[in-house]
């Protein structure tokens, strides 16, 4: 009778992935003088995407705290329209 050998993973499965993360940091908590402003789109134009979706904390670094009154100020700077509410607004 025949000998039936397990099939090997091919080399793609047998390969280790390598993470690459570098150490986030939160701009506003290192840097004092940084401030949240609803008023400054400049400043939150930085923490949308292309598409104008907020961006979120695993991407932009940002602490949870200052996520959150990040996301205050981009709203309301929406609602008069200071920052564009999708992808067809911007300019």
């Amino acid at each position: 009778m025949p000998e039936i050998k397990a099939k090997q993973p091919s080399r793609a499965k047998r390969r280790k992935r390598r993470s690459f993360n570098r150490p986030r940091f939160c701009r506003f908590c290192s840097d004092k003088e940084a401030m949240i402003d609803y008023r400054e789109p400049r400043t939150l134009r930085g923490f949308l995407s292309d598409e104008g979706k907020i961006l979120p904390r695993r991407i932009s670094g940002t602490c949870a705290k200052h996520q959150r009154r990040l996301t205050v100020a981009i709203k309301r700077a929406r609602i008069l329209a200071l920052l564009p509410l999708g992808p067809e607004h911007t300019i």
